[in-house]
């Protein structure tokens, strides 16, 4: 028998969410599927979108590669572009489109010798100041890309810092920005734009580019697994969770009033109480920093988090579910148990918890394909 630790993953709640996405803004979607798609197979999510998506989005090179190996046709957007010159003649033999943000990319990329021009996404720092050409550099960066052979299109594209709070000013100041910066651009071609991410999808559905939505590319990440990104939303009603990690109960333990459990006995028991022990803990990816009262549910029941999370194994009160017993299947997170909750409880996102998701069996369940 195998450790009973599973991540089942729904494709066709994938397909759906990316399909929400679509639905919400409008124009084309990249699907980001960058980190192994969030911790949830790159390759399987690709294939469920087969013929479908407008495009995905991944990291850097090797993920890129890995999909083009698995068949994927589609176009492939390397969100941090090239890391040396030496990448640009695989970017052109799998015919791949890059993010250029800095200017020594443009340099290396103006002076290399391609044997196919590719498509360029060219980043502005709009005001997240992680990467990207500052507005006073972004046209002249524009102007010198757009008139060089090695160019065959160019997206103009920035990121949003705070489109989670959904009261942050931030967002529009950004999108004022980027719309002003690129204002007498709109006037000399027809643009093609990428600013959307999923809590831009998914909050700030008024915001519209400058060019044409038919010409925007929105770039749904977080969404598509599931979790809805933004602060203030009450619940995910628009998506389905993608991911459902279970586990089973290995043993029970009948702790008396007062006695504490696992390391550091940072649990103890207010009442007599039934304890059940779980075959998942912090190397499986299940965050040791969650804390008491985090919720799970064992047999559909809802139920907490007891005392601290060690490695392969932690704890779950069953004192009000008198059926469960060794063997009963408990959900960490999934359909019944929201990820963000037990993200929230562990100090975290369910950015984080989705890839951290590791040794565990990995199950894939698409009804379309039966």
């Amino acid at each position: 028998m195998t450790r009973p630790a599973i991540a089942h993953i729904r494709l066709d709640a994938f397909r759906h969410n990316y399909r929400v996405a679509k639905q919400r803004y409008g124009g084309k979607a990249m699907a980001v599927i960058k980190a192994n798609a969030y911790g949830h197979g790159a390759v399987h999510c690709a294939k469920s979108l087969k013929n479908e998506a407008d495009g995905f989005a991944v990291a850097c090179l090797e993920e890129a590669l890995q999909l083009r190996e698995a068949g994927i046709a589609e176009p492939i957007l390397l969100l941090e572009g090239f890391f040396d010159a030496a990448e640009l003649a695989e970017i052109v033999a799998n015919d791949l489109w890059i993010v250029i943000h800095a200017q020594w990319q443009i340099d290396i990329f103006l002076a290399a010798k391609l044997t196919q021009a590719l498509q360029v996404w060219l980043k502005m720092d709009s005001g997240m100041h992680r990467v990207g050409l500052s507005p006073s550099e972004y046209v002249r960066a524009y102007t010198c890309l757009k008139a060089h052979k090695n160019v065959a299109k160019i997206v103009l594209m920035t990121h949003f810092a705070n489109a989670d709070n959904l009261s942050s000013a931030h967002t529009l100041q950004q999108v004022d920005i980027f719309q002003d910066t690129i204002h007498d651009l709109t006037k000399l071609a027809k643009l093609e734009t990428s600013l959307a991410n999923s809590a831009a999808i998914l909050g700030w559905q008024k915001i519209r580019p400058l060019a044409d939505i038919e010409n925007h590319w929105s770039r749904p990440g977080i969404m598509l697994y599931g979790a809805n990104p933004i602060i203030q939303a009450s619940a995910d009603d628009l998506l389905q969770p993608v991911m459902q990690l279970n586990a089973r109960i290995i043993s029970i333990r009948y702790i008396k009033k007062g006695q504490g459990i696992g390391y550091g006995s940072l649990f103890t028991a207010e009442r007599d109480a039934t304890v059940g022990v779980v075959a998942c803990g912090y190397a499986d990816g299940y965050p040791r920093s969650a804390k008491t009262g985090t919720p799970m549910a064992v047999e559909g029941r809802m139920t907490r988090l007891l005392g601290r999370v060690s490695m392969d194994m932690l704890f779950v009160d069953l004192t009000d579910i008198p059926t469960a017993g060794v063997g009963s299947q408990v959900e960490l997170w999934g359909k019944q148990v929201s990820a963000n909750a037990v993200a929230a409880s562990a100090g975290t996102i369910a950015y984080e918890l989705f890839c951290n998701v590791k040794r565990v069996h990995f199950q894939y369940f698409d009804p379309s394909n039966i």
